[in-house]
């Protein structure tokens, strides 16, 4: 049991660290190859990889209260960190006008709102068979992309092109885990992963094909083509997240309880990503072009947001109904 858990939460540092190391490196991709390459290679699988383990832990989907329980601890804290984000933006980008859309997610927000959508999602397509549900969810992601209108906002776009992964992850079973951590698939995982980088350095795509946001009409006119290329894409993701997963640690180490603030880490870190972006420290860090100071500095930034420190501040926030209850609890003792 414990190596189980451990096995998981030590995936979630993992994935959280790349998804800050991915949001510091943005700024200085656009100069550098090399950086390019890493940044296309990490948003291959971080971001499916984290979606596969979600719906792993949605099993409980049928269960009486299980979507209220979702919705409260999802939709919650975006409506807060929207409003949060709103205000932040309006300052530290010196806007002209402050606007608060809930339904126009803020940056990294979206993954929120499409987890709680995909949760909804489960409820009607888990009735069907398990080849006729996944044949349904990928259609809908690949076809998703015909709709121009289908973009960021209430994050329909990403949430009908991810959710074949969560699916995945939603009928995936503990030993399936157990078989890809065995030692051969981990040594195969390498050379594929190997393998799949240095290619990157010769294809050239759009990267923002990896982020299921936007319309195939973004890229060029939209045609049959245009599946197979985000089929293409289904397939690379697939196999990319299995081989890191498949890297992960099973036993317990200092960094496996981080795993289990992930969320912490998720909503907090923007602040501070987006402070760097509008000030000089952008200047000088695209000047130095160090890609090993940016994994430092991920892994300061992701250590830092996953203490218990910044879990106690924080928690009024991100755990509104658990502190709640916790204060009301204090007040009835009292």
């Amino acid at each position: 049991m414990k190596n189980r858990v451990s096995y998981f939460d030590n995936a979630k540092f993992f994935l959280i660290l790349l998804v800050v190391f991915g949001h510091l490196i943005r700024p200085l991709i656009e100069e550098n190859e090399t950086i390019m390459t890493i940044y296309k290679f990490v948003y291959t699988f971080h971001m499916p990889a984290f979606i596969l383990i979600s719906g792993y832990f949605a099993k409980g989907i049928k269960q009486k209260g299980y979507v209220q329980k979702v919705a409260k601890k999802l939709i919650l804290p975006y409506l807060i960190f929207q409003g949060i984000y709103s205000v932040y933006y309006f300052f530290i980008e010196n806007k002209n006008r402050f606007i608060i859309d809930p339904l126009d997610p803020h940056w990294s927000l979206w993954f929120l709102l499409s987890l709680f959508f995909w949760n909804l999602l489960l409820l009607g397509v888990t009735k069907l068979p398990k080849k006729g549900a996944l044949t349904l969810a990928f259609g809908l992601g690949i076809g998703i992309g015909y709709i121009d209108d289908i973009s960021n906002y209430l994050s329909l776009s990403r949430t009908f092109v991810f959710f074949p992964l969560f699916l995945i992850g939603y009928y995936l079973k503990l030993e399936d885990f157990s078989k890809i951590t065995s030692k051969h698939v981990r040594i195969s995982s390498i050379v594929l992963l190997t393998g799949i980088f240095i290619a990157y350095f010769k294809m050239d795509f759009d990267y923002e094909w990896l982020f299921g946001s936007k319309p195939y009409s973004h890229f060029s006119e939209p045609t049959l083509i245009s599946s197979f290329i985000r089929l293409g894409f289904y397939s690379l993701t697939l196999i990319t997240s299995i081989c890191f997963l498949s890297l992960i640690p099973k036993n317990y180490a200092f960094y496996t309880e981080w795993g289990t603030r992930t969320f912490y880490v998720y909503l907090l870190h923007g602040f501070i990503v987006q402070a760097m972006r509008n000030s000089v420290f952008i200047n000088w860090l695209e000047g130095v072009q160090s890609i090993s100071l940016v994994a430092f500095l991920a892994i300061l930034l992701t250590s830092l947001l996953s203490t218990k420190l910044v879990q106690e501040i924080a928690k009024p926030l991100i755990e509104v109904r658990s502190f709640s209850l916790l204060k009301y609890r204090t007040i009835t003792k009292g």
